[in-house]
């Protein structure tokens, strides 16, 4: 059976106690609001950039498409000037004048026809750099949510880390003048047991179990030498017994 004086006994109880509160400040740590705010807002900024990228190539689409319908209106006007400059001169023959004519009437249809599609591409493309401006101020603005939030985090943080820091400190002066074997049967309990190696027996109660300790156990706990160290039969955990133990 393992042995240690009842004093260190109690450096393992008072270690526990430092443990756990250790474990608590990591959990903390762990379950602090900003994170699930922070991936909330992760997803909403990476739905955002989906959405920005697409509208991105939405209107540069359109912005090629706007250059090809003004440049085929300027190439249908261009032919109509050069039209006009002929009619104007008065040379050719009056078949070619009359071919002239007609050709410049269906040149103003094709115009006509061209500004129209001209007209519907650039609403369209101001439409979709209107959604596209929308798009990028929210993403800034979901932006600056997440590094409020983060600042936010990383302050709590900080003060749980600064806590930490305190309670290892407790711990290692603690934890120094316990023999190293006593040290890692502590350890490797506290991995087993899911991190409560020890705990007090108070009053005939197991506090690792949190049940009363049967009589026929209790005695035979009673005769135990007190630096034999003792474990509660239900969970496992070391027992420390204190002057309040029976």
């Amino acid at each position: 059976m393992t042995k240690a004086t009842p004093q260190d006994q109690k450096r393992l109880l008072d270690l526990q106690a430092l443990d756990t509160r250790l474990d608590q400040l990591a959990h903390r740590a762990k379950s602090l609001p900003q994170h699930a705010r922070i991936a909330e807002l992760d997803g909403r900024i990476a739905d955002l950039d989906t959405a920005i990228a697409a509208s991105r190539t939405a209107v540069g689409d359109l912005r090629r498409e706007l250059a090809k319908a003004e440049a085929d209106v300027q190439q249908v006007r261009d032919r109509a000037a050069r039209d006009q400059q002929r009619l104007d001169s008065g040379t050719g023959s009056a078949k070619d004048l009359q071919a002239l004519q007609s050709e410049m009437v269906s040149l103003a249809k094709r115009q006509g026809d061209l500004e129209d599609v001209e007209l519907e591409v650039m609403e369209r493309l101001e439409a979709h750099e209107g959604t596209l401006s929308e798009l990028t101020t929210a993403h800034a603005a979901l932006l600056n949510d997440r590094a409020g939030v983060e600042a936010e985090r990383d302050a709590e943080l900080r003060v749980l880390e600064q806590q930490a820091a305190q309670v290892r400190t407790e711990r290692e002066a603690l934890a120094a003048p316990l023999e190293d074997r006593l040290i890692a049967l502590y350890d490797r309990l506290r991995g087993r047991l899911g991190g409560v190696a020890v705990a007090a027996l108070r009053h005939g109660r197991s506090e690792g179990s949190g049940l009363p300790v049967p009589g026929t156990e209790l005695a035979k706990i009673k005769a135990t030498p007190e630096d034999e160290i003792v474990y509660c039969e239900d969970s496992g955990r070391i027992l420390v017994r204190g002057e309040d133990a029976f």
